[in-house]
């Protein structure tokens, strides 16, 4: 389909009676479905009816005893009879043992749970359309288990990934019924996530495509979809969560693909959100990512299962039962205070702390990049002084960790990368004392380059005093994107002529120890975490052209002082 013919595809449906949120007719009530031979232990299969007639299935678990109960609800396209696994689990019993213990997690506590497929996915009906239906459909299913009989009306939502996804979007439709969620490593912009900095996050955003079963054609189309439009910002939290009006527990991880999206829907939700959003949000960040963390360092005992303990179910019971449990008397924000982690030789600075919201108290304090290598904390002088390199698309830099879903990820060793000639290596002294940093990270940088466009990545770098390179926060920004992601705010480079690129690394919590050194790293690639720049300027998707050799360089003077920002908390902020 052309990005003209979906437009106006999501033109007709923005101004058809059907789209609206409000549906003509109740939901309809639910239709026993034929049973399916892999249904899960205890578990009914129900039928919900949504707007346009399309059904979709849903399991059902219910607590021992007489409802009706409150109900727990997530929304799935992984299949919510599990996926076979021919090798592992041929006859699915450990699949279906462990969709009966997440079930039971709900139902123990006196809740009916109900895991629904979304449309076009397992036993549902409709058409696949990764997140495009889930406002609409997630009204309708919300409002749908709040009619049935073994419902008291009160329902709330839950899951992770792709399925906190689905619970936002059906939050930002404002179901009646719906009285709170809780979501873990979920996104607040799919643009934004899916396109750092403009730059398509190629292996995972692609790579999870595919596996959903989409076409090669529709990737082709995701390579072209980096500007902003009326399409993305019609399911972007970031645009519409506004509208959200209910408390909702975010649960991130500072390695997490989607790191930013939990703190940036807190954020907004706890101080600037609707009625029933404002002030009763929380939000719990841990030292895990979208997986188990690759390299050589851990954090024993605080994955996200372990670190959010029994969360969940004391906010339910809290939002959905009225239970005066105390937990919106404890602070809003929870978060893990990353420190040196080894393997074997975890620092005590490793810790929880808490907070009021999110960032804690900070002063920004700028590292300067300067011509020998060193973040200095005084401002540069002088005139015209730069670092070059010649960055060459044909030989990239390989990725070594970060914030990834599909592949090796986490605090990965740097020096795996070696020495190489665009890759350059800021960082200070060995510290005299520990630099302790909570809240957004950021890069200005003065950058130039010899042809219309290219790409700039900054990399955060914890450096061991055994010379370990632990990877902290990445991320890029492609210049032409430099100014923002409107048609009308892209713009080409003057080749040489330096301008501002600031570079959004996210949020993080970590302290810098004393005998550690604070790192910076630039380059210009990172694959196959993002996808290459040919520095040829052509539209993205489009490959006419040869790739080009750039030469791209980095400012450090005093009308260009390119920095390092850390939000250093108190009481180390000097």
């Amino acid at each position: 389909m052309s990005k003209l013919t979906h437009f106006a595809l999501a033109l007709a449906l923005a101004t058809s009676p059907a789209y609206a949120l409000e549906p003509a007719a109740k939901p309809a009530v639910a239709t026993p479905a034929p049973k399916w031979p892999g249904l899960p232990p205890g578990a009914v299969e129900e039928m919900a009816a949504m707007r346009d007639g399309v059904k979709l299935a849903a399991n059902v678990f219910k607590p021992a005893g007489t409802g009706p109960w409150p109900v727990v609800m997530t929304r799935t396209p992984y299949l919510k009879d599990g996926r076979l696994d021919k090798e592992h689990d041929p006859d699915g019993a450990k699949m279906r043992a462990a969709l009966v213990k997440q079930a039971k997690h709900y139902t123990d506590a006196g809740f009916v749970f109900v895991l629904q497929d979304v449309r076009g996915k397992g036993r549902s009906q409709g058409f696949y359309a990764a997140f495009e239906n889930d406002i609409e459909d997630g009204y309708d299913s919300v409002e749908w288990a709040a009619a049935q009989p073994w419902s008291n009306g009160k329902v709330g939502l839950s899951g992770g990934s792709a399925m906190g996804i689905t619970s936002n979007e059906a939050a930002m439709a404002a179901p009646p019924h719906l009285k709170a969620a809780y979501v873990v490593v979920a996104p607040y912009d799919l643009m934004q996530n899916s396109y750092m900095g403009g730059v398509l996050k190629e292996k995972d955003v692609l790579g999870w495509s595919k596996g959903q079963g989409v076409s090669d054609a529709v990737l082709d189309g995701q390579r072209r979809r980096v500007a902003d439009d009326i399409i993305w910002n019609r399911s972007a939290m970031s645009t519409n969560r506004k509208y959200i009006q209910i408390p909702i527990y975010n649960v991130g991880g500072w390695y997490d693909i989607f790191d930013h999206g939990n703190i940036s829907n807190f954020e907004y939700l706890q101080n600037q959100g609707a009625k029933g959003a404002r002030g009763n949000q929380k939000l719990l960040m841990g030292p895990f990512g979208h997986g188990t963390l690759s390299g050589n360092l851990e954090y024993p005992g605080f994955d996200r299962l372990n670190l959010a303990g029994d969360q969940e179910i004391r906010w339910f019971d809290y939002w959905l039962k009225g239970v005066d449990n105390g937990i919106m008397d404890e602070p809003p924000v929870s978060y893990y205070m990353m420190a040196a982690a080894e393997k074997g030789a975890l620092s005590p600075k490793n810790r929880m702390l808490t907070s009021a919201n999110w960032p804690p108290a900070n002063r920004e304090v700028r590292y300067y990049l300067t011509h020998d290598k060193v973040l200095s904390a005084k401002a540069p002088t002088g005139d015209g002084v730069k670092v070059s390199y010649r960055f060459d698309p044909a030989n990239p830099v390989p990725t070594v960790g970060g914030a990834n879903l599909t592949f090796e990820r986490g605090p990965m060793d740097q020096r795996a990368i070696g020495p190489r000639g665009d890759y350059l290596r800021f960082q200070t002294p060995a510290l005299d004392k520990d630099v302790t940093i909570a809240g957004p990270v950021k890069v200005e940088l003065y950058g130039a380059t010899d042809g219309p466009d290219t790409d700039f990545m900054a990399k955060l770098v914890d450096v061991y005093p055994d010379g370990y390179e632990a990877l902290v926060l990445d991320a890029p920004v492609r210049a032409r994107y430099r100014h923002g992601r409107m048609p009308d705010e892209v713009k080409m480079m003057t080749p040489g002529a330096p301008e501002e690129l600031d570079i959004d690394l996210w949020s993080t919590a970590i302290t810098f120890e004393k005998g550690h050194r604070i790192a910076l790293h630039i380059t210009s690639s990172s694959s196959p975490r993002f996808e290459v720049n040919p520095n040829t300027g052509e539209a993205p998707g489009e490959h006419r052209q040869a790739p080009r050799v750039a030469t791209n360089s980095v400012f450090m003077d005093a009308a260009h002082p390119s920095a390092l920002v850390l939000p250093v908390v108190y009481p180390d902020a000097k």
